[in-house]
């Protein structure tokens, strides 16, 4: 479910119709996040870490609204949820486009993305997720430890929608995270309260 935002009433109204007309509207940050409670958590309950992580960051989008804005038609729509798009990797060195619902309560998550990581591990080729707008595009690449890092993009795509990155895991269990977001829609402010709550709930994992 969506609900369109009322443009006329809304703060950030002028800062939408100037960001709108970029040809490149995305801006974005990479920040490091401390992962030791969450990793050893994780490795003691025998949970995937990968999805311990991208389900906190999940649950930070759903309480952040601007997360769960997407832009259609130049109107600004108010999603009830974002989900999860993230790319699998598979035994052969490719990887494949998945598509993860949001559930608040962890095992829930869990086992719908277990089943959604299989059926990719097990596929070929590169199939679009059929998912809408209402996702967060995630990439993992647990064999870089970055501190910038860019996405291939096609301009004639209208394309609103966070994307994420992960980085290697350092032996402190520091982890490099980029975000990027489209500018018509938030401030690097709201990026700040997504980084500041994305930290608190590792530290509570």
């Amino acid at each position: 479910m969506k609900q369109k935002l009322a443009l006329e009433n809304w703060p950030r109204k002028d800062h939408f119709k100037f960001f709108s007309q970029f040809e490149e509207p995305f801006f974005g940050v990479c920040v490091e996040v401390d992962c030791s409670k969450a990793y050893e958590n994780a490795k003691l309950n025998g949970h995937s870490f990968f999805l311990k992580y991208l389900h906190a960051s999940l649950v930070v989008a759903n309480h952040i609204e601007p997360f769960k804005y997407r832009i259609s038609d130049d109107e600004v729509w108010i999603y009830d949820q974002v989900n999860a798009s993230p790319t699998i990797n598979r035994p052969d060195g490719t990887f494949g486009f998945a598509y993860m619902d949001y559930f608040e309560d962890f095992a829930e998550f869990n086992a719908a993305a277990q089943v959604e990581i299989e059926r990719v591990q097990n596929s070929r080729g590169l199939i679009p997720a059929g998912s809408g707008q209402n996702v967060i595009h995630y990439s993992s690449l647990p064999w870089i430890n970055f501190t910038a890092i860019s996405h291939a993009r096609s301009f004639s795509f209208k394309d609103s929608c966070p994307k994420m990155s992960f980085g290697k895991l350092s032996e402190t269990k520091q982890m490099p995270v980029s975000i990027h977001v489209h500018h018509a829609l938030m401030d690097g402010f709201h990026v700040g309260q997504f980084v500041e709550a994305f930290q608190e709930i590792l530290n509570a994992e």
